[in-house]
């Protein structure tokens, strides 16, 4: 899992700090969107950063015990009819399955059935936006690139714009390395060569559509002044 370089402070004025990454990210995204139990959530995170990217209870308890810590996540008890149901699947991961039943037998100071639901915090709003705009977030990444612009909505216009011209100048770097390359190796087979130029073809077809995202951002801030 990539790493965003940012960290939070446990307490403010602690020098207790916690390093967060992109699994941080998403999570308290998607809580910022509502709140969502351990189940949910890494449904919604399977779909958010891919299927290839594997989360895993064993990795989502524990990132949200470090949101926790920090006070940016809360883990609230509400009225079983009001969560839907999350069943504990098998993950192959003993410490995973562990967490995860443990989440969902806590028990309720309410008579009645309940459910744990997690929730973002007034705290937790600072520490999304932080990792959302942070300047050390490599615009190499496909995949935090792709979820920094599945949030992009909860930045700032100028802070999209930076996004969107970061990126399209490193596929613009890479457009010209890799049609550099093209003309000076001359020993490509085939198949080779048709994924070279596949690569170029996907390159120009993103630089395209981040510049139409650039011009929509672009004309939405000139309307605004008028």
């Amino acid at each position: 899992m990539c790493r965003l370089v940012v960290t939070v402070s446990i307490y403010r004025g602690d020098i207790s700090a916690i390093v967060f990454g992109v699994l941080e990210l998403a999570i308290l995204g998607l809580l910022k969107e509502q709140d969502l139990h351990g189940y949910e959530l890494k449904k919604r995170l399977t779909d958010t950063l891919g299927s290839l990217s594997s989360v895993s209870f064993g990795s989502l308890y524990p990132a949200l015990g470090r949101l926790e810590r920090a006070g940016a996540v809360a883990a609230v008890e509400v009225a079983a009819e009001d969560a839907p149901p999350a069943p504990v699947p098998m993950t192959g991961s003993i410490a995973g399955e562990l967490a995860a039943f443990r989440a969902t037998r806590r028990p309720s100071r309410r008579s009645g059935r309940s459910r744990k639901v997690y929730r973002i915090t007034a705290r937790g709003e600072e520490v999304f936006a932080e990792l959302l705009a942070a300047d050390n977030a490599a615009t190499d990444d496909d995949r935090l690139f792709n979820l920094r612009l599945a949030f992009a909505r909860f930045l700032p216009p100028d802070d999209r714009v930076g996004l969107l011209e970061r990126r399209r100048a490193y596929l613009v770097e890479r457009l010209a390395r890799t049609r550099a390359a093209r003309k000076t190796d001359r020993q490509r087979d085939l198949y080779s060569e048709s994924l070279a130029e596949r690569t170029t073809e996907l390159t120009e077809n993103d630089i395209s559509w981040l510049d139409r995202l650039l011009a929509a951002e672009r004309s939405s801030k000139r309307k605004a002044k008028t």
